[in-house]
């Protein structure tokens, strides 16, 4: 293991640690109140450097919207702005990531299900954020990392409405990097 990634490694596990005890201390947890006093953590995928893939860009200028439909509620209103290309496990792949129209950040939002998904991983899928250090442009080439892909909250508590996956965002191999079902 290179000083990289043990930096890397070191960092996804400080991570970690930070997140357990938001949701077991934290008056917005998840985790519902009665239950935060035996909560031990969340379950994760050991820390996979090959679950760090380089993608290449394509922006899309004209959005598209997307509607998602959500575990507990009314559908939701998205916008297509990029998609994200890349090869995981041998396969050729492809993620779109998203923007809620009134969102003028530049945080990216990759909701996305797996060969892990219901059995692994939560069945609702599992997201990703993704924020570029500047505007993309066709072209570019970010680093996507599984390793923090995580539960919605609606996977703890049914209080919670979170968008689902659309079909686009389905990938075809299995992705054991970030969070396993709560």
């Amino acid at each position: 293991m290179s000083e990289t990634d043990a930096e890397w490694t070191e960092q996804l596990r400080a991570n970690r640690e930070e997140k357990d005890q938001f949701f077991a201390e934290h008056p917005q947890s998840p985790v519902p109140p009665e239950e935060r006093e035996m909560f031990e953590g969340l379950d994760y995928f050991e820390p996979a450097a090959a679950c760090r893939v380089e993608a290449e860009a394509t922006v899309h200028e004209e959005p598209d919207p997307v509607e998602m439909d959500t575990t507990n509620g009314p559908p939701v209103r998205y916008l297509r702005v990029a998609t994200f290309a890349f090869e995981l496990r041998e396969a050729d792949c492809e993620l779109h990531a998203y923007r809620q129209a009134d969102d003028d950040s530049r945080v990216l939002f990759v909701p996305f299900r797996d060969k892990t998904t219901g059995q692994q991983s939560y069945e609702g899928g599992r997201y990703m954020e993704f924020e570029p250090d500047r505007e993309l442009a066709d072209g570019d080439v970010v680093t996507l990392d599984f390793n923090l892909a995580y539960s919605p909250f609606c996977a703890f508590s049914e209080t919670f409405s979170c968008p689902l996956p659309p079909e686009e965002n389905w990938l075809e191999v299995a992705v054991a990097a970030g969070e396993k079902t709560p």
